[in-house]
C-alpha cells in the first residue's frame, strides 16, 4: 500500500505563487508516475500535471501550462507542484496521486491518492 499527503494549501491573492508538497509512504519506491489534479465545487475533478517516475517527461493541464510546474525528487519521496502567477479560477482542492504502468493524465487510473489541500485564491 502507498500513502500520499499533501501540504502546502492556502489563502493567497491573485498573482501570488504557492508551492504544494506531496509525501509519498509505505510501499514506496521511485516507480511511481505521480499526477496533481484539483477539484473545484461543484465541478469534476480535473487533470492539473503530471510527470513520470524518472521525472523525463512532464504534462501539463493548458489552464495551467507556463504557470504551474511539475517536480519530483525521488531521493526524498515528494512531489511538488509549483503555482505561480495564480488567478480566482485556480481556487480548488488540490489532489496527488500515483500510478504505475502507463503514464497519463486520466485520473481514474491513478491508484493511490492523498486528502487533498484547499487552495484559495482571493481577487
Amino acid at each position: 500500500q502507498v500513502q500520499l499527503v499533501e501540504s502546502g494549501g492556502g489563502l493567497v491573492q491573485a498573482g501570488d505563487s504557492l508551492t504544494l508538497s506531496c509525501v509519498v509512504s509505505g510501499r514506496t519506491g521511485s516507480f511511481y508516475h505521480m499526477g496533481w489534479f484539483r477539484q473545484a465545487p461543484g465541478k469534476e475533478r480535473e487533470f492539473v500535471a503530471a510527470i513520470t517516475w524518472s521525472g523525463g517527461n512532464t504534462g501539463y493541464a493548458d489552464s495551467v501550462k507556463g504557470r504551474f510546474t511539475i517536480s519530483r525528487d525521488n531521493a526524498k519521496n515528494t512531489g511538488y507542484l509549483q503555482m505561480n502567477s495564480l488567478k480566482p479560477e485556480d481556487t480548488a482542492v488540490y489532489y496527488c496521486a500515483a500510478k504505475q504502468g502507463t503514464y497519463n493524465s486520466d485520473y481514474a487510473s491513478y491508484d493511490y491518492w492523498g486528502q487533498g489541500t484547499q487552495v484559495t485564491v482571493s481577487s
